[in-house]
């Protein structure tokens, strides 16, 4: 998922499928104020990804990444490969490394 913060910085959520991002710990995770799903014009242009396709690896310009910390309570997760139907399976760890990541309790507790 990408979300736009408040001066129209664009970041990546990487959150397990079965749950939601809570919005309001993306922003505490990116140290700002408030954040909103991003428009999707401006996420296929600046990742270079469609919808549904949004890979946190290979876009245009690297953003922002944070993954849950749920992620690295498995030996492996699966992210989009940049295209709907295509997956990549890595540990949360080399996906942190390969994006510069980093880990918060950024999905909604149930």
């Amino acid at each position: 998922m990408v979300v736009a913060t408040e001066s129209q910085q664009l970041a990546v959520a990487v959150v397990p499928v079965s749950q939601q991002l809570n919005l309001k710990a993306m922003a505490k995770a990116l140290k700002v104020k408030k954040v909103q799903m991003a428009e999707a014009k401006r996420v296929e242009t600046s990742t270079g990804y469609v919808l549904g396709g949004v890979s946190p690896l290979g876009q245009k310009k690297r953003l922002t990444t944070i993954i849950d910390n749920s992620g690295q309570n498995f030996k492996s997760i699966y992210i989009s490969g940049g295209k709907r139907g295509l997956e990549i399976e890595l540990s949360a760890s080399d996906l942190a490394m390969l994006t510069q990541a980093s880990f918060a309790n950024i999905a909604k507790q149930e």
